[in-house]
């Protein structure tokens, strides 16, 4: 029966190797290592071991990933004949890849794996630092940054820092969520005396000196004393909020009384981009998000889904409507993007025809922006006017409906009629490129300004505003459109 023996060479000292570990490496006919850049194979290796390292697969291959696969696969092809003895750094279930791939592997094809415990790099690290895990840290590795959200209100170890490219790209991953000024900790080679080195830095020089990174290297950054909070601090704050011994107020929202919030909270957003304010953007984009983890919340609290659903599900969305990235579709322009992000989300809700594409354009949106997102799918089918100056004659057309229905009195036509208007002229704004909605509320911003300077004009001579200085009223109005064109 085939069979593996995988041992732990602990963290570089003998001091840290076990006994049976020690019996098994000196022992074996030859031990196959993953790399010999470790610091106890040179004292081995002079009691006797007899060695082949897969060093040379690092020279080769551009991706670690393929390297562990190949070692695993070697490793396997070499136990079919003999029992193999693969030895690894530190502890085999700690940060080795290698080790996870040949475990899968042997419980498909039914191979025999011994696991010879070694002591672990971390128990060296902590050691060396005299620290104690248990207040709370995370084991990251720094070669998959893209696929962690750091949260400062925790420790941080940081694994396989193996150059300063890598210190590098951690650094500016860091910097994203720290002071520049924050201490971190370099550690390198714990727990052999000779060579162990640990220098604290601050963030901004952290890779500064090349020597203090190799493939024994790893950094800790400890939480700050005032930390920058993070999506977790929100949820957690949001559920005391929500808690028996809460906020009243907090506790008896639901969704539909959050609704108007959000809403309103979105075109707040929108006027902080309009009046490039990079200080009230970052506090409306807060107060959007606070409605989405309150809206969760509430969720989570009836059982029907968490923020985690939440975020699985717009990746998913993300990830499904972008097949040019994701995917193998070539895409030549962003108009490309757009005809395909609409194919795709009309196959998500079913849409078989342009007239549902218009009902699924939901009703609860400004009546202007609902209009010209309606109208467009109209026109994308060539059902449209043909030119601008067709709009116009419309527009006169739906003028002198709106006289008549006037003179009718029937208020039922009269806003039947101002609709038509309304919709029309919603549909030029759409063929110029124009967004209506904003359109009319930079209107009503330019409204209340004009009549803000007509306001001070007739205030300042002593009079009040009624329709006794209509006249005076009427005169500084045009004289307040004078200066913003001048």
């Amino acid at each position: 029966m085939q069979k593996i023996t995988i041992v732990g060479m602990g963290p570089g000292s003998e001091s840290f190797l076990t006994m049976e570990a020690y019996k098994i490496l000196l022992g074996s006919d030859c031990v196959h290592l993953r790399t010999e850049h470790h610091p106890i194979v040179r004292s081995l290796k002079d009691k006797g071991m007899v060695y082949k390292s897969y060093d040379d697969l690092y020279e080769k291959s551009e991706k670690f990933d393929d390297v562990y696969q190949s070692i695993s696969d070697s490793i396997f092809e070499l136990s079919e004949n003999n029992e193999v003895v693969y030895a690894v750094p530190g502890n085999p279930f700690v940060a080795e890849k290698t080790v996870s791939l040949i475990l899968e592997r042997a419980k498909v094809d039914g191979v025999e794996v011994k696991i010879v415990h070694g002591v672990s790099f971390i128990d060296a690290i902590i050691t060396s630092l005299h620290y104690d895990p248990v207040v709370g840290v995370s084991i990251l590795d720094a070669l998959a940054l893209d696929a962690v959200e750091v949260q400062t209100n925790q420790d941080y170890l940081w694994i396989q820092v193996y150059n300063s490219t890598i210190a590098s790209s951690l650094k500016l991953k860091l910097m994203e969520s720290y002071e520049d000024d924050h201490l971190v900790t370099i550690i390198q080679a714990a727990g052999i005396p000779e060579l162990e080195r640990i220098v604290s830095k601050h963030l901004y020089e952290m890779d500064h000196e090349l020597e203090l990174f190799d493939h024994l290297t790893s950094v800790f950054v400890g939480r700050p004393l005032n930390h920058k909070y993070g999506m977790s601090d929100l949820v957690r704050i949001m559920k005391t909020l929500r808690s028996e011994d809460g906020c009243p107020w907090d506790r008896e929202q639901t969704h539909e009384s959050l609704t108007p919030y959000l809403i309103e909270e979105a075109y707040e957003v929108r006027h902080a981009v309009m009046h490039e304010d990079d200080l009230s953007l970052v506090d409306e984009l807060g107060d959007v998000l606070l409605q989405v983890v309150f809206h969760s919340t509430i969720a989570e609290e009836d059982g029907y889904f968490e923020l985690s659903d939440i975020m699985s599900a717009i990746c998913e969305k993300m990830i499904r409507r972008h097949p040019h990235v994701f995917g193998d579709v070539n895409v030549k322009s962003s108009a490309d993007v757009l005809a395909n992000w609409q194919v795709i989300k009309d196959g998500e809700k079913s849409i078989k025809s342009i007239s549902d594409s218009m009902e699924s354009v939901a009703s609860s949106l400004p009546a202007l922006l609902r209009s010209q997102k309606v109208q467009k799918k109209a026109s994308d089918i060539g059902f449209d006017w043909k030119d601008i100056e067709s709009s116009f004659d419309k527009v006169t057309e739906e003028i002198l409906e709106l006289k008549e229905a006037i003179k009718s009195g029937n208020q039922l036509s009269i806003k039947e009629e101002m609709g038509d208007i309304l919709l029309i002229i919603s549909n030029i704004a759409k063929n110029l490129g124009i967004d209506a909605e904003l359109a009319l509320s930079d209107a009503i911003d330019k409204f209340i300004r004009r009549f803000r300077f007509v306001e001070n004009k007739i205030t300042s001579v002593g009079k009040l505003m009624n329709a006794d200085v209509v006249k005076d009223m009427e005169q500084f109005w045009q004289d307040s459109k004078k200066i913003e064109k001048s």
